[in-house]
């Protein structure tokens, strides 16, 4: 594996239905409203066919750390309601694969992410903070498992009851020194 290539597997089970969280994940133009941790900015460029494939979608993201990417992902290949293929070019170049089963009253989720860094400064600093860029990735994925339950939550609530649902974490800020301040605990939310 090269220094700036990264292969990450997460699994997530949240109680739902298949096609509810098929609908969720495969809406790309909703993920800033319910992962705004992560997703900042997203437009569908090419719709694709009625499957979904060939579908390209421009994205404008960020993790924990203060860094954005900009990166664009089409859809290759469609196993509806089972999972879908994305190949990811940008700032990053890579394939990534999500999967759902149903299992009882829940669903098992399954992203594989296999991806290089090719932002110009991840790929210099790839090789010292390879570790930095995983615990990135795993706090990204937490929050959108965080934020997956929110919004079934949202969407399992009678309209007049979802004020009591918490909103879904927001994003860490961009700028370096705001971050810094935002990491020692002298903050608000996001930023």
């Amino acid at each position: 594996m090269s220094s700036n290539e990264n292969h990450f597997i997460t699994h997530w089970q949240v109680q739902a239905a298949l096609g509810e969280v098929v609908d969720i994940i495969g809406d790309a133009e909703s993920l800033p409203r319910w992962w705004p941790s992560v997703y900042l900015q997203v437009r569908v460029l090419e719709p694709g066919d009625s499957n979904g494939i060939g579908r390209r979608v421009g994205l404008y993201t960020k993790g924990w750390l203060p860094y954005t990417l900009r990166w664009s992902f089409r859809v290759t290949e469609s196993n509806s309601p089972h999972g879908f293929t994305l190949v990811a070019e940008g700032d990053f170049v890579g394939r990534g694969i999500w999967a759902f089963k149903q299992k009882g009253e829940c669903v098992d989720i399954t992203y594989d992410w296999k991806i290089e860094a090719e932002k110009p400064l991840l790929k210099r600093l790839s090789f010292v903070m390879k570790p930095l860029f995983a615990l990135n990735h795993r706090w990204a994925m937490a929050r959108g498992e965080e934020s997956l339950r929110l919004e079934l939550e949202r969407r399992h609530t009678p309209a007049a009851a979802r004020r009591s649902i918490s909103a879904p974490p927001p994003a860490t800020p961009s700028h370096p020194f705001r971050w810094f301040v935002y990491v020692l605990g002298f903050h608000g939310k996001g930023g």
